[in-house]
């Protein structure tokens, strides 16, 4: 059974920095291109970044050049580097596993910009 737990969220101040961890379990990690999501109030859910099992990377335009997603396949995990955070970056992010046209979703966590 497929479980990705996210870690890592919280309240930052605008400008700041958080790191967002996804450990995956029930999963041959190595095979699956991960990714981030988010969802905002009132908002649909949209990407913010993906990396595939060779490591291709692929980012929202709202958040390249300040967010970095990299993959540790020995320990199961994904993150999401996120640095000079604003305002409208605040939403639940979930991390997802994709292979094939199967997906799965972590519970996500709030990461919540404001000063």
């Amino acid at each position: 059974q497929v479980q990705l737990v996210e870690s890592g969220g919280g309240l930052v101040q605008p400008g700041g920095s958080l790191r967002l961890s996804c450990a995956a379990s029930g999963i041959i990690f190595s095979f699956y291109t991960m990714g981030w999501y988010r969802q905002a109030p009132g908002k649909q859910r949209e990407l913010v970044a993906t990396i595939t099992r060779g490591g291709t990377t692929n980012y929202a335009d709202s958040v390249k050049g300040r967010f970095t997603i990299s993959r540790d396949n020995a320990k199961k995990t994904v993150y999401l580097q996120m640095n000079s955070l604003k305002p409208e970056d605040t939403a639940v992010y979930y991390c997802n596993a994709g292979i094939g046209t199967t997906q799965s979703w972590g519970q996500g966590t709030q990461v919540t910009v404001s000063s």
